[in-house]
């Protein structure tokens, strides 16, 4: 998992356990959606800087996805992407 639950509450700004089941979901599916986007995977269950930010980016999107600022945030995303592309490629 790229953050624990708690890390994931505080990223989301997020007090209480009410949404760990939904914010469960989506951490779960950040790692898989960094592969198939990137081609990146975690060396031994670490994953970089770059990759956690993505991570923090697209939780915020997905969780707060009818957000007036999800334009904004998508192309924070796409950045992140690309750049992690790029960080793969170099290793």
């Amino acid at each position: 998992m790229i953050f624990t639950i708690e890390e994931a509450r505080d990223i989301l700004r997020i007090d209480g356990s009410d949404n760990d089941a939904m914010i469960f979901a989506l951490l779960s599916a950040v790692p898989p959606y960094l592969e198939a986007t990137t081609g990146y995977t975690a060396v031994n269950g670490e994953y970089s800087p770059l990759a956690q930010a993505a991570g923090r980016f697209l939780l915020q999107l997905w969780y707060y996805g009818d957000n007036a600022e999800t334009d904004k945030l998508q192309r924070v995303i796409d950045s992140l992407l690309k750049a992690l592309s790029a960080e793969r490629a170099q290793a």
